[in-house]
């Protein structure tokens, strides 16, 4: 269910917007409309909905336009044309007393600089938006005090921002524009101005924090990998323009053109990439109907020497060899339960390939794809794997030898299986 639609969005900046769109309808680049009418394109046509409860990533390079689209959102910057509608509304045609009470009660927003008023304490700082509408003391307080909480700043409400570190400092401004209980979170940049470590333990943080609060967050960035590890879904701009919206598995396995290309092709895809691309189908067994001589003719028909066992409902129940169904034949058994192994390694569909290195080390076995219910989606071999991971080391600038890695991860210890 989608929460914001953003329909045919445009921003010109500059003295004459009409010049600037008679170019833009005749197909003019950017630089060509700025030589010509000394007009800068900012949004060009931008087109996409944010689902509710999503991380919706917008990533581009400077000047690409993404930080205005997220202003135009809140009308911090008035759109030229197109439709911004929240929950169905039409932000544009909306009077100064509605576009208010829709910042107020729908969307927050977290900017790059944290915008903290160094003369009030955190508490004071963090109900600062609260206090505006008017709110009540104590209502303000005890809000403001529950969002402290949620980014893990209990006990320091009477500090300052001079007091506190840069994430710190940041988890303030996140805290009053949660203290809102908005339905959207807009984030510019929130995490950009902080050093390497403490960006990445942010991304951590909101990453647990929306498992649990389940806003709808729109994210800007220009950095990739950042997109990649918070964005449900990810939009690429260039020059204004969207140029590509996908998942992180979806923009690095199917870039649209040779920019969205050069963004990818540095990122270790197979941390990105997850086991539902490589999965198979699984020749499979039914307990509950079939005995040794159908399991030995499907596996001799798909040339496989083991096949899964599943049950009526088709959730597994272990593995079958070929040896061990020959066997119960030879005995002239016909049932296969005893034979079944539970000796089967088992992952999900949206594991990434990476974490499945030292689980190929250790088995020849296909390994078994499960839902949450248990039931049996299909299989990964190992073959697969480390095909995907000595492709990933191939587009490295210094690759490793897959040999070598995969003596490394042999011989480390508390390696995730």
């Amino acid at each position: 269910m989608s929460i914001i639609e953003v329909k045919n969005l445009y921003k010109v900046f500059g003295p004459s917007p009409s010049r600037a769109f008679a170019l833009i309808d005749e197909g003019k680049s950017k630089e060509e409309i700025l030589r010509k009418t000394g007009n800068t394109l900012g949004i060009n046509n931008a087109s996409f909905t944010v689902e509710k409860q999503e991380t919706f990533v917008i990533m581009g390079l400077s000047g690409s336009g993404k930080s205005t689209v997220i202003r135009c959102l809140n009308r911090l910057i008035e759109p030229s044309r197109g439709e911004v509608l929240i929950d169905g509304q039409d932000i544009m045609k909306m009077n100064k007393w509605e576009l208010l009470q829709t910042r107020r009660n729908k969307l927050s927003m977290v900017f790059q600089q944290f915008a903290l008023l160094p003369h009030r304490t955190v508490l004071s700082n963090v109900e600062y938006g609260l206090e505006l509408s008017g709110m009540e003391k104590g209502e303000r307080e005890q809000r403001a005090m529950k969002a402290l909480e949620q980014v893990g700043l209990k006990g320091y409400e009477q500090q300052y921002p001079s007091e506190l570190s840069g994430g710190m400092q940041q988890r303030v401004g996140l805290a009053r524009a949660l203290a809102n209980d908005p339905e959207v979170l807009l984030m510019d940049e929130a995490f950009s101005a902080l050093d390497p470590l403490i960006r990445t333990q942010m991304q951590d943080e909101l990453i647990e924090l929306q498992a649990s609060m389940q806003k709808t967050i729109i994210f800007i960035t220009h950095d990739l990998d950042e997109a990649l590890k918070l964005g449900d879904r990810i939009a690429i701009m260039k020059d204004g323009e969207v140029i590509q919206i996908g998942t992180p598995e979806q923009i690095l396995t199917n870039p649209a053109n040779d920019y969205v290309r050069a963004f990818v092709q540095n990122v270790d895809q197979t941390k990105i990439i997850t086991v539902s691309s490589i999965m198979l189908k699984a020749p499979t067994v039914g307990l509950h109907k079939e005995g040794p001589k159908a399991a030995i003719r499907k596996m001799e028909q798909a040339r496989i020497p083991a096949i899964m066992a599943v049950d009526a409902a088709r959730k597994l129940k272990g593995i079958v060899t070929i040896d061990d169904a020959v066997r119960l034949v030879r005995e002239k058994k016909d049932d296969l339960t005893p034979v079944v192994s539970d000796q089967v390694f088992t992952t999900t569909p949206d594991t990434p390939i990476a974490n499945l290195l030292t689980t190929a080390l250790e088995t020849s076995m296909p390994v078994a794809v499960l839902d949450e219910e248990g039931r049996l989606m299909g299989v990964v071999d190992r073959a697969s794997i480390l095909a995907e991971l000595s492709k990933s080391m191939e587009d490295e600038e210094t690759p490793v030898p897959l040999s070598e890695q995969l003596d490394e991860e042999a011989t480390t210890p508390g390696k995730e299986a």
